[in-house]
């Protein structure tokens, strides 16, 4: 396991710059105006009026940025995030020095070497939602526990695709000496393949934040002595032959560059599939399995987008399909009552096994 990780963490601003002090009376929109022309805005005085600014800048961009198609909205998106990045706090001490903000501890745990500083309140405010999810933990259903995922850690809102997942592992009937977890998050699955009698757990995942994330958590459960953790792409690093290897891939397919790891666990590039089924071929044993957790939001948002797993076992001979499970994805809340195409979304596990060799 890699222990000398540094986490990934938002820039800061450590010199001085020059700054238009922003309080509660003054005029809102004009700052916005000097905001999108590259201008810094501190926010003074309460931590709401950085809420309020936003509030407005939001109200700016979007009566310039009315295209509703999927590239107008990426550029809105894009606008709003170039703006509000100009929006500053100050940090001192490694507290924030305006009145009635939230406590956030990972100011200073991410920072232990820099007490003093500026940095985006959209930044701050993530850190926020972050450390609450940190210090109370998530509760998993399917795992009865709870996970405490570190900061710029990707976890599950959603279970169905879980409870899909522990369904499998209940009737599954291989081997358990050797699994691989390609992109482990926040550890939900490997702590699902733990609990199911899997003993030795080969765990990836490109973002540095949820390996420290999952190596925390497996401390504090226990589980550390059976869990190799990597940081790295795919099987970079992997000399593992497994019974089990076990991939929740993003299910949303991008259409724009991806830039950080958070970015990169919610959209798939095109070629991650390919590197994925070309890596696993060779770190499968003799009877060894794949299961992928995916879904059918491709499908749903273009009918001419090809599922990569089929596009997979029809393009090439190195798999073929012995299990295919789908279930229909719940509205989070019993009051909701959907009218989208999400009333058709269905979350989906495969399990692959080599082809034969005649």
């Amino acid at each position: 396991m890699n222990t000398d990780l540094q986490a990934n963490r938002p820039d800061i601003i450590t010199t001085e710059i020059e700054t238009i002090n922003f309080y509660r009376k003054m005029d809102t929109e004009a700052t916005v105006v000097e905001m999108i022309a590259g201008k810094y805005v501190l926010v003074e005085e309460y931590y709401s009026n950085g809420l309020q600014v936003l509030a407005e800048l939001r109200k700016n961009l979007l009566l310039k940025y009315q295209d509703k198609t999927p590239q107008g909205q990426r550029d809105y998106r894009n606008a709003f995030k170039k703006a509000s990045d100009r929006l500053l706090l100050k940090v001192k001490e490694n507290k924030l020095i305006v009145k009635k903000c939230p406590d956030i501890t990972w100011l200073e745990l991410l920072y232990p070497d820099t007490s003093e500083f500026y940095i985006p309140f959209s930044e701050v405010q993530d850190m926020s939602s972050s450390w609450q999810s940190y210090k109370k933990g998530i509760e998993v259903k399917t795992l009865d526990l709870k996970i405490h995922p570190f900061y710029g850690t990707y976890f599950p809102t959603r279970f169905d695709h879980l409870k899909l997942f522990d369904k499998y592992l209940t009737k599954y009937d291989g081997e358990k000496n050797n699994v691989i977890e390609i992109g482990v998050g926040s550890g939900v699955l490997l702590f699902q393949l733990l609990q199911n009698g899997f003993k030795n757990i080969f765990a990836s995942d490109i973002n540095k934040n949820s390996i420290i994330s999952v190596s925390k958590d497996s401390k504090l459960l226990g589980f550390e002595d059976k869990i190799t953790l990597n940081h790295g792409n795919l099987f970079e690093n992997c000399d593992v032959k497994a019974d089990l290897i076990v991939f929740n891939p993003p299910w949303i397919e991008a259409k724009h560059k991806l830039v950080d790891s958070i970015d990169k666990s919610r959209y798939f590039e095109e070629e991650l599939f390919p590197q994925f089924f070309e890596q696993a071929q060779k770190h499968l044993s003799e009877n060894g399995k794949i299961v992928i957790l995916f879904s059918n939001q491709i499908e749903l948002a273009n009918e001419e987008s090809t599922h990569p797993i089929v596009k997979e076992l029809q393009k090439n001979n190195r798999f073929r399909k012995e299990l295919h499970l789908k279930r229909d994805v719940r509205a989070s809340s019993r009051r909701t009552k959907r009218r989208d195409s999400k009333d058709n979304e269905k979350v989906e596990l495969w399990v692959l096994a080599p082809k034969t060799k005649k």
